[in-house]
């Protein structure tokens, strides 16, 4: 058997049965545990929560279970593989959940495509769950279903938009640090706009000089026709000098590039032509819109991907975790960009001495999670 075929069939099985089980946290051992865990027992939980029911965080896992829906149309890099070939992938997100996090987390694989119809499932599970984590869920669809979930009096957060843009301004806070450099002076440009690029400008564009955003079609500016709803209204705080052309074009004088697009885009040329020892953040998966060897070769002076296997992973898992432990440790009724900011400035104070090589923490740094939470916690609090 070749090491490759060796090397699937062990991932597989590792997988065999999924990753999650539930599991009792009452003994039923006898007929008095049962009389307690269900009837007629359980019916003083029942009144209680109907006659108060807010208690429900109390006497059931509504207290601290998130519900991860996703729609199966963006994953990883995957693309649109469906509800059931999404679930892999939830289940893996549940147990980061509960291993960082100290939170339990179910998939819910929805077998619709259909703004309305996620919407108006999500509003009928939504007493079950402490907060919903929406995932991988495609453009321009996923703004949608955020944004007419904000009322549920639970925090809903795409993590795929503020979970990576959150990662991205840590990032980006201690790579000015390394360098020697002021946010307010960047000009960032940020090669796609799908949902983690969308996200990640808004986040930035008012903390730096300007942000240049990127799609398939080359500079969003004022002269495209092509542009749905979403990526039009970023015009407003973007591209401050209306240029438009290509990906080359707007890195000739950027002092930072951000990729969440696909591999290998970026060329050393394109990398040569930014500042002196610009900021790379190539975060395509798994390969990387350019190598981090070739990014430095050409001159680049932090660079960071997505991937474990190099210095810099900038990964939404640093964030999302943190931020829902905090949002629901707080009872906070939806996740603020105070909050947010909060997060990533939390996330980057874990590292206290940034390096070219170093600007990040690592997801299995135990104060990370509970530094982000107790940010979130604050932030939340405060307003």
């Amino acid at each position: 058997m070749s090491r490759p075929h060796s090397a699937l069939a062990t991932i597989l099985a590792a997988h065999r049965g999924g990753k999650l089980r539930i599991t009792s946290k009452l003994p039923l051992r006898s007929r008095r545990d049962l009389s307690i865990a269900y009837t007629p027992g359980v019916a003083q939980a029942c009144m209680r929560i109907a006659e108060h029911p807010e208690e429900v965080r109390r006497y059931t896992i509504a207290g601290d279970t998130v519900a991860i829906v996703t729609d199966g149309s963006a994953v990883l890099g995957l693309g649109d593989i469906g509800p059931r070939a999404a679930l892999p992938v939830m289940e893996g997100k549940a147990a980061i959940f509960s291993t960082f996090a100290g939170l339990r987390a179910f998939p819910i694989c929805l077998a619709t495509q259909n703004v309305d119809e996620i919407v108006a499932t999500v509003r009928a599970i939504a007493p079950s769950f402490a907060a919903v984590n929406l995932e991988d869920i495609a453009a321009p669809r996923c703004f949608a279903i955020e944004e007419q979930l904000q009322d549920l009096g639970i925090p809903v957060m795409h993590d795929d938009q503020h979970g990576t843009a959150v990662v991205v301004f840590a990032a980006l806070l201690n790579a000015c640090r390394a360098t020697k450099r002021s946010l307010r002076t960047l000009t960032v440009v940020i090669i796609g706009a799908g949902a983690a690029g969308t996200a990640i400008t808004k986040l930035l564009a008012p903390h730096v000089h300007d942000c240049l955003l990127i799609d398939s079609h080359g500079l969003i500016c004022d002269a495209r026709s092509d542009l749905y709803p979403a990526k039009r209204e970023l015009l407003a705080h973007t591209n401050k000098q209306n240029r438009c052309g290509t990906l080359a074009d707007a890195l000739v004088g950027a002092d930072v590039c951000i990729g969440v697009s696909k591999p290998g885009i970026i060329t050393p040329d394109m990398v040569r032509t930014m500042t002196p020892k610009p900021i790379i953040f190539a975060m395509a998966n798994p390969i990387p819109e350019i190598m981090p060897d070739l990014a430095r070769a050409a001159g680049a002076g932090v660079v960071g991907t997505g991937r474990s296997d190099f210095p810099n992973q900038v990964n939404n898992a640093l964030a999302y975790p943190g931020i829902f432990r905090g949002a629901i440790t707080a009872r906070a009724p939806r996740i603020t960009e105070a909050m947010q900011i909060a997060a990533a400035h939390a996330l980057a104070r874990l590292v206290s001495r940034p390096t070219p090589e170093h600007i990040i923490p690592s997801l299995f740094d135990p104060k990370v999670v509970p530094t982000v939470a107790r940010a979130v916690a604050r932030a939340s609090r405060a307003h």
